[in-house]
C-alpha cells in the first residue's frame, strides 16, 4: 500500500498514522543531530510531520492488522523509536566519554564551555570529541542511515504490534557497556602516552628533587596529551568509518530483543 492509495476511512488507518508518528517522535528524542536542543521546537514539530508522511509507506507495507491507540501501544511505539535513536546516540556518547577521559588525564577537566548541542556545560575536550563525532556522522550520511533503520524497523516490529518489554529494556541498558568500552578505546592512545609521561616525570622527580614538578609537570602533561590527540585523530576517524556496520549490529540486537 502506498500513500496515494491510503484511505483514512479504513479501519485502523488513522491509528496507524498516529502510532507511526509516536515511533518517529521517540527517535527524535535521542537520535544524534535530530535531538539537538538548538533546533527550534517548531522545526522539530515540522520534521515530525514531514517524516511521518514521507515514511508512511514503510509502515503501511508491513502492517499486519488494524492497530488500536492505547497507552500500551503508544508506549511501545515510542520505545521502539527511542531504541533506534539510542543505538545511534551510543556512538556519539562514546566519543564524548572519550573526551571526558582525555580531559581528566591531561588536566583539562576544569576547562568547561557551553555545549551548543546539549546546552550544558561540558569539558572542552568532551565538547570537541562530541562535535567531531557528529561531523563524522554527517560526513558518512549517518542521518540517512538512521532514517533507513527507522523504515526497516517497520518490518522487524510492525506498527501497533506487541513488543517484549523486559528483553528490550535489558538490551538498551546493556548498551552502557558498549558506550564506555568504545569511549576507552577512542581515548586509549592518549591515555597510554600520558601514563608513560607521568611515570617518566615521577622518575625525574626522584632523580632531580630540586625541580618543582607541580609547575613543570602540568604544562608538559597538557602539551603531550594534546599533541598525541592531534596525531591520533586520523586513527579515530578511520575507526569511526565502520559506524554504519556497528550501528546495524546494535540495531539488530535491540529490535530482535523488542520483537520477541
Amino acid at each position: 500500500m502506498s500513500v496515494a492509495s491510503f484511505d483514512p476511512t479504513a479501519p485502523g488507518a488513522v491509528e496507524l498514522v498516529v502510532l507511526w508518528a509516536m515511533r518517529i517522535g521517540g527517535l527524535l528524542l535521542v537520535a544524534p543531530v535530530f535531538s539537538g536542543r538548538n533546533l527550534p521546537m517548531m522545526l522539530r514539530a515540522s520534521l515530525l510531520v514531514l517524516l511521518t508522511v514521507v515514511m508512511l509507506p514503510a509502515a503501511l507495507g508491513h502492517a499486519v492488522e488494524a492497530p488500536q491507540i492505547t497507552a500500551a501501544t503508544i508506549l511501545s511505539e515510542t520505545l521502539v523509536g527511542f531504541a533506534i535513536g539510542l543505538g545511534a546516540a551510543v556512538f556519539i556518547g562514546a566519543a564524548e566519554v572519550a573526551g571526558d577521559v582525555l580531559a581528566i588525564q591531561t588536566g583539562l577537566s576544569s576547562a568547561s564551555v557551553l555545549d551548543p548541542m546539549t546546552m550544558e556545560s561540558t569539558p572542552t575536550l568532551g565538547q570537541f570529541a562530541h562535535l567531531f563525532a557528529v561531523a563524522l556522522l554527517l560526513a558518512l550520511n549517518g542521518h540517512l542511515v538512521i532514517l533507513e533503520a527507522l523504515a526497516a524497523s517497520a518490518a522487524a516490529v510492525p506498527v501497533g504490534g506487541a513488543i517484549a518489554l523486559e528483553p528490550g529494556l535489558g538490551a538498551m541498558i546493556a548498551l552502557g557497556t558498549t558506550l564506555f568500552a568504545l569511549g576507552l578505546r577512542f581515548a586509549a592512545p592518549v591515555v597510554a602516552v600520558v601514563l608513560i609521561t607521568n611515570v617518566a616525570l615521577g622518575i625525574l622527580a626522584r632523580v632531580a628533587p630540586q625541580l618543582n614538578m607541580l609547575i613543570v609537570a602540568f604544562p608538559i602533561q597538557i602539551g603531550i596529551g594534546l599533541f598525541t590527540l592531534a596525531v591520533s585523530i586520523p586513527l579515530i576517524a578511520t575507526s569511526f568509518v565502520s559506524w554504519p556496520g556497528a550501528f546495524e549490529s546494535v540495531l539488530s540486537t535491540l529490535l530482535g530483543a523488542l520483537g520477541r
